[in-house]
């Protein structure tokens, strides 16, 4: 089955909202643990002693969580291709054991390849919000789609050659 989502979908200042991933306290650590061991994301005392004011969540573990929202809401059915990297990532406040995280997703800009026309370019602004609707993540990265034209075309038609 062909994805539902494609380059045309998008356009430079559409914004949509979703997701509610509750973050809970095991996952917190079981992540820290892994990938991040400082102790104000391992132990509740050393959290409450830091700048975070209590145990929080690894500012990677929520690029993380804003991912699964990304994958879960658009990108595993669209025909994203990826992205060239992130152009700004700000953690803005902690994130905290039952906290509830939502995005807001914003087009910033959509335009075709020049190079490629079998894609386009998506750059994005994301919020990650919590429940009282703090923005405690921005992210502002490009992501590429194909195009849906591309993809309703045959290969053998996309300039290969016929000997």
């Amino acid at each position: 089955m062909a994805p539902r989502i494609a380059f045309e979908d998008f356009v430079a200042g559409q914004v949509d909202s979703y997701g509610a991933y509750p973050v809970t306290r095991q996952e917190v650590i079981d992540y820290a643990r892994e990938f991040d061991p400082q102790p104000f994301h391992l132990d509740d005392e050393a959290g409450r002693t830091s700048l975070l004011g209590g145990l929080a969540a690894s500012g990677w573990h929520s690029c993380a969580i804003l991912m699964r929202l990304n994958c879960d809401q658009f990108i595993t059915d669209s025909t994203s291709m990826g992205g060239p990297g992130i152009d700004e990532m700000k953690w803005l406040k902690p994130v905290f054991p039952g906290d509830v995280l939502s995005v807001r997703r914003e087009v910033l800009e959509a335009r075709p390849s020049a190079s490629k026309p079998d894609r386009g370019i998506v750059r994005f602004r994301f919020e990650l919000i919590n429940q009282k609707g703090e923005v405690v993540l921005v992210q502002v990265n490009p992501i590429l789609f194909g195009r849906r034209e591309a993809a309703a075309v045959p290969a053998a038609s996309q300039g290969a050659s016929h000997v």
